[in-house]
């Protein structure tokens, strides 16, 4: 098999990266008059106020998964032929809340590439505030039912020096935990990427074990 070099954006890829910089996607008075009269302030009370409530809420999420075991091995070699099952485990700043595991390999000509992360937040509205976040830069998407308490993906075609690759993100949110899979192909003989059907399906398919794992509490 003769050797292809790897387009700039994907060879940047097979460099250790920190976890998690996944891109972010979208989803998609009456007039008033013065008053006739001016309020008397009422009087302040005396004596003590309550103290503000420092009860903690509690977290449904207190540490990511392991990402590497929540693909099956079956999932991993028809989404990543050639792949390692066990795939490979980037390093974090914060391996309790955020951990990412990605599947890469050349199979012939045909080249796919696989990020499964996980990232617990501190409440459901930071994992909400988040969600929304990664979603507000993107279109042309749609939301995926039955993903934890939303989920959401996208589809993109890029093409560098006539090389296609096509990515497909899903981002999904389980009370206050993320999910984020990546999915992306390329054919280096044909210089065609795989159709979107087909990186969508996948990167669902994954989101959906992935999801199923953090819900199940997999370590």
């Amino acid at each position: 098999m003769r050797s292809f070099p790897l387009p700039i954006a994907l060879t940047a890829r097979l460099s250790p990266v920190v976890v998690l910089a996944v891109a972010g996607w979208a989803l998609s008075s009456g007039s008033s008059s013065e008053p006739q009269a001016a309020e008397k302030k009422p009087a302040e009370t005396t004596g003590s106020r309550s103290a503000p409530s420092t009860t903690a809420v509690p977290k449904t999420y207190t540490a990511a998964p392991a990402p590497c075991d929540s693909i099956a091995e079956k999932t991993v070699k028809s989404l990543v032929p050639g792949a390692k099952a066990a795939g490979k485990e980037i390093k974090s700043t914060d391996s309790d809340l955020r951990r990412t595991c990605s599947w890469n390999a050349l199979d012939g000509y045909e080249y796919r590439w696989l990020d499964v992360s996980f990232e617990v937040l501190q409440s459901d509205d930071a994992a909400e505030e988040s969600y929304r976040g990664r979603l507000k830069d993107r279109s042309g998407g749609g939301e995926v039912p039955g993903l934890g308490d939303a989920g959401y993906s996208v589809v993109d075609l890029t093409t560098e020096d006539k090389q296609q690759t096509r990515e497909g993100v899903v981002v999904a949110r389980a009370s206050n935990a993320l999910v984020v899979v990546t999915y992306n192909g390329s054919d280096f003989e044909s210089k065609k990427a795989p159709s979107t059907d087909e990186i969508n399906k996948g990167a669902i398919k994954a989101a959906k074990e992935a999801m199923a794992a953090l819900l199940d509490g997999k370590a």
